[in-house]
């Protein structure tokens, strides 16, 4: 059986945190569609204005005493924007961690350029340095196995929307895939070039399909492409 986030009554505006938006909230989850340039988590530089600070603070319902807080299942960059799930509990947090690769999890990025095979599979072995720049390496060994789907949806002379299925959720692996390939993503100021005029990361989580970590019920969130990407990719 499927459930998505129509049966659940969202917030008003004013009660929603600033650059957050409440699709579905339970006892167990709570799923949220992130604005692009909002951390997911603190950093020794920024600690309250990020997704899990805004979130706990929403949970506690204005009550310095309330024992509500959300836990972190997954991570969305600073620039990305999209679907975000944090757990309500400790144990619904161990369940969906430990099921995060089985879930579906579709996004849509724009790239630089046109793709000769407009639909494919991107396969390698991800690790990090010292100045934490991921990077793809053969060596099994030496890497986290990471498995990106990519299929053009349009394009134009400069860039491509593409339309990417995660099969593995590795740290900037879409970006990281994109780059290696030729067609970094539009926006980033990491692994792409500098793109003049471009306002943001054009990389988007667009849908999630997960197993709830209560009902065991199947449950899809979906969001709608940003506009700003069609935008880019005008024929």
């Amino acid at each position: 059986m499927e459930e998505n986030q129509s049966s659940f009554k969202k917030p008003s505006k004013k009660h929603q945190p600033n650059g957050l938006s409440i699709l579905y909230e339970d006892r167990d989850i709570l799923v949220v569609d992130k604005a692009a340039g909002l951390l997911t988590i603190g950093t020794d530089r920024e600690k309250q204005k990020t997704a899990h600070f805004l979130l706990n603070e929403y949970v506690k319902k204005g009550s310095e005493r309330s024992r509500n807080r959300v836990f972190i299942v997954h991570r969305l960059d600073r620039d990305t924007s999209g679907i975000l799930v944090f757990a309500k509990s400790e144990n619904a947090k161990h369940y969906l961690q430990d099921h995060w690769q089985d879930f579906s999890k579709t996004y849509f990025a724009v790239v630089h350029g046109k793709l000769k095979d407009k639909e494919g599979e991107i396969t390698s072995y991800l690790t990090e340095n010292r100045a934490y720049r991921v990077y793809s390496v053969n060596n099994p060994d030496k890497g986290k196995f990471a498995k990106t789907g990519y299929k053009v949806v349009k394009e134009s002379d400069q860039y491509s929307l593409l339309e990417i299925t995660l099969f593995t959720g590795r740290k900037n692996q879409i970006r990281v895939h994109m780059s290696e390939m030729g067609h970094p993503v539009a926006g980033d100021k990491i692994y792409g070039m500098q793109d003049k005029g471009i306002r943001r990361l054009a990389l988007h989580s667009a849908s999630l399909t997960i197993i709830h970590p209560f009902t065991h019920k199947e449950m899809s969130f979906k969001t709608e492409i940003p506009p700003y990407f069609n935008t880019l990719v005008k024929s």
